[in-house]
């Protein structure tokens, strides 16, 4: 199995909305991208200061699974229309699992 981990902070000007809309959007891909194998993702809770605010946990079964996630059109569109506006900061981790 192989993990890829993302993490962002938004911009202080994302909207409420804004990052209802990029939860709703992921909600898809699993649907839309047969190598995912699981997939999280949520709020942070807001117990410890300084946190990241959003992180998105994904499972494939390998490496090339992953890659046609991180290439694939409807991931890259969700990307591109919801998250990169308003994405201050982004940290990202690919690991075997």
């Amino acid at each position: 199995m192989f993990r890829h981990v993302v993490m962002f902070k938004w911009t202080p000007e994302a909207t409420e909305e804004q990052k209802a809309t990029v939860a709703a959007e992921l909600r898809k891909l699993p649907d839309a991208i047969s190598e995912i194998r699981r997939y999280d993702f949520g709020a942070d809770a807001g117990i410890s200061p300084g946190n990241y605010e959003f992180v998105v946990v994904a499972d494939f079964d390998d490496v090339d699974g992953y890659l046609v996630y991180r290439d694939h059109p409807v991931h890259r569109k969700v990307i591109d229309d919801h998250i990169s506006s308003i994405v201050a900061v982004r940290s990202a981790v690919q690991y075997r699992i």
